[in-house]
């Protein structure tokens, strides 16, 4: 079975490949993604996130799911000395960077609940894998039409951050400029909540942030620095 949706901003694809899907479950993936987009992103007025930062709502008023969010934007912020930070002065409260990874981990593990053993979730080249092996490409910094590696998983998650997104977007909390240093960073984590948060964080921290997110449990990490030299671990899930 194969579903895409563009959703949050980017396509969102679903693959299974076991025979016997349960009825109404893909529908049950994207509905929870739509929910999530709706509850959460800082650019829909209506969304919870944007009441509490406009003093809708106070913060002892929210509900769980916004409050773990927001608990893991802290545990990042301390763990990164503030280069990751949601709050950023003149952006308002903006926890995307982990609501992306958290929302499509959560949406995994509604598949693996129903007891689907196989299956690919890919939210705008962000990837969380169940049953491999899979293979998933690590797009080259400089041209899109081109991988600079390719990783071999069998369950677990590969999240990337870069400048070709969106140019600057990934500001260093610590100086309130766009981050430094880095063109991309690769994340390969047991869930996309962490090899999301973590690939941003590290690209926030700039060139230490690769050392960081290696320390980090379960983590490998594939860099490209703004020389284009590649740094990555040496338990990188690499392709034969």
């Amino acid at each position: 079975m194969r579903r895409v949706e563009h959703m949050m901003g980017f396509p969102v694809s679903l693959r299974i490949d076991d025979e016997e899907v349960p009825e109404g479950l893909a529908d049950a993936v994207f509905a929870w993604l739509r929910e999530a987009d709706e509850r959460f992103s800082p650019f829909k007025e209506g969304s919870e996130v944007s009441r509490l930062d406009r003093g809708e709502i106070a913060p002892g008023e929210v509900g769980a799911d916004l409050t773990e969010v927001l608990d893991l934007c802290e545990r990042y912020r301390v763990a990164t000395g503030g280069a990751f930070d949601a709050r950023l002065p003149g952006r308002g409260l903006d926890p995307c960077a982990v609501v992306k990874g958290w929302s499509v981990q959560r949406a995994a593990e509604l598949l693996t609940a129903a007891g689907v053993r196989r299956f690919c979730l890919n939210a705008g080249g962000d990837v969380v894998v169940a049953g491999g092996p899979w293979r998933v490409g690590v797009r080259h910094p400089d041209d899109a039409g081109r991988v600079c590696a390719v990783l071999e998983l069998t369950d677990g998650a590969v999240a990337t951050s870069a400048l070709y997104e969106r140019g600057g977007h990934i500001v260093d909390g610590r100086t309130g400029r766009p981050a430094t240093g880095l063109l991309s960073v690769t994340v390969v984590a047991p869930t996309l909540t962490e090899a999301d948060a973590a690939a941003t964080a590290a690209f926030a921290l700039g060139p230490e942030g690769v050392a960081w997110a290696a320390r980090r449990e379960g983590c490998e990490v594939y860099a490209v620095d703004t020389r284009r030299r590649v740094r990555r671990t040496a338990g990188l899930p690499l392709a034969a």
